[in-house]
């Protein structure tokens, strides 16, 4: 007989909260993806442009945890037309000696939001100067906000500056940021004005098009671009991917759906060249930041490093609490 811890959402919002030690849980995952024989796939994707929808499947054996996950993540955009969430999805955690499954984590795609907050609290950490006081958020959701909130426990913001394609949508989040940081936060018109002084910029946008041209760029700037998930997604232009010093999540993703796949696509980059990941930066074997003038840009796709991380956190603390719903399910043994 084994046994399954179920684990919903509410429960997992407790356990894993946007903090330090998950900052931390993902920065290990990015090391690992450096320096361990990481088993890492391709994401598996499945659209359905008739339901304006796709499905999104990632995973990654990490050589470091005794367990690794699969996360199924859907996105149906016309849910909100119903009621209902865009986004959900959950996390299967399976044991990396037996197989057997662990642990299902409804999570509603929780646990991806605080992750992808976290990978964007690393890249600053690690690619941003050390006295950023000004930050420019471009976009006005979920996202938007955690990434906000993970880099403030990184590094110290004095005044945010927020473009969102909905006026009221980026009025809303800026009276709210102001009330629940602290921080004043007012909005920009355009993306130009928002990044005119910024010493880290913010992507968060679904956009097909480009948002920050090579003429937004200055001395200093470190951009954090999270949005470009799928091969159709774009927020920054070839010319400012070139014009900075690039680093990635995992090269081989970032060739086929991030922000450099554009660059490529263009010719702006040459698809030979030598591509910085995070993890390296890390571990010490690329340049990340060489000094307080560099333009660096973190292209972050999302990685099953990443979702194996978390789903290890979170059942970590769920063991240690004994919190969750034990499944007990009969097996018989078969050659």
């Amino acid at each position: 007989m084994t046994s399954i811890t179920l684990l919903g959402e509410a429960e997992l919002r407790e356990l894993v909260p946007l903090d330090l030690a998950a900052i931390d849980q993902v920065e290990a995952a990015f090391l690992a993806l450096a320096t361990e024989a990481v088993a890492m796939p391709p994401v598996l994707r499945l659209d359905l442009p008739e339901r304006n929808g796709e499905v999104d499947v990632k995973t990654a054996y990490l050589p470091r945890f005794g367990s690794f996950a699969i996360k199924v993540s859907p996105g149906f955009f016309n849910n909100p037309s119903l009621g209902l969430p865009s986004l959900n999805g959950l996390m299967l955690v399976l044991s990396a000696n037996t197989g057997l499954t662990e642990a299902v984590l409804l999570d509603n795609g929780y646990l991806t939001a605080v992750r992808t907050a976290a990978a964007g609290a690393v890249a600053a950490r690690w690619l941003a100067k050390r006295h950023t006081p000004r930050v420019a958020v471009l976009g006005a959701g979920e996202q938007a906000r955690l990434q906000l909130r993970a880099l403030m426990l990184v590094r110290r913001v004095e005044r945010v500056r927020v473009w969102a394609r909905n006026p009221a949508s980026a009025q809303h989040f800026a009276v709210e940021m102001t009330a629940s940081l602290g921080v004043p936060c007012d909005v920009a018109r355009d993306v130009h004005e928002a990044l005119a002084d910024a010493d880290i910029a913010i992507t968060t946008t679904p956009s097909r098009t480009p948002l920050i041209e090579a003429a937004d760029l200055h001395p200093g700037l470190h951009i954090t671009a999270m949005g470009s998930d799928a091969e159709y997604k774009n927020e920054i232009a070839p010319a400012a991917l070139a014009a900075a010093r690039y680093v990635c999540d995992r090269a081989q993703q970032t060739r086929v759906l991030g922000e450099l796949h554009h660059a490529l696509n263009a010719g702006a980059m040459h698809a030979g060249g030598a591509i910085a990941e995070l993890g390296q930066v890390i571990a010490g074997q690329a340049v990340g930041r060489a000094d307080e003038t560099d333009v660096t840009i973190c292209d972050l796709t999302g990685t099953g490093a990443q979702d194996t991380a978390i789903a290890a956190l979170a059942l970590k603390r769920a063991h240690a609490v004994g919190a969750g719903t034990i499944f007990r399910n009969d097996m018989k043994c078969r050659e």
